[in-house]
């Protein structure tokens, strides 16, 4: 008897350091939000972007035209370089659009 409960204590013991290791499951579900195609309310969602900086994104974007790379968020007012990095595993620039789909956005 006392073989079988140290067999259920080391199970169990195992199960809890395979649980406490693993990575959180939304560390991979998490959603990449594509910000030349996103909305302002899309935006918001990110952490560290309210609604204002949102708005200006956005405007940015109709004004510049889509973003190259990530990195040109530093160019939107309000948007620095630790904000960058912390948006960087959380954004993405995707395929920019074709030039006259761009400007047809615009219009």
């Amino acid at each position: 008897m006392t073989h079988v409960r140290l067999s259920v204590v080391v199970g169990l013991l195992i199960a809890c350091i395979a649980i406490a290791t693993r990575a959180p499951a939304t560390a991979n579900d998490e959603k990449v939000i594509n910000i030349n195609t996103a909305s302002a309310a899309e935006l918001k969602d990110l952490k560290g972007i309210g609604d204002a900086k949102a708005q200006v994104i956005v405007a940015y974007r109709e004004k510049n035209g889509p973003f190259k790379s990530v990195d040109d968020l530093r160019q939107v007012s309000g948007i620095g370089e630790k904000l960058v990095e912390k948006l960087r595993p959380h954004v993405t620039v995707g395929a920019a659009p074709a030039p006259a789909a761009a400007a047809a956005a615009k219009h």
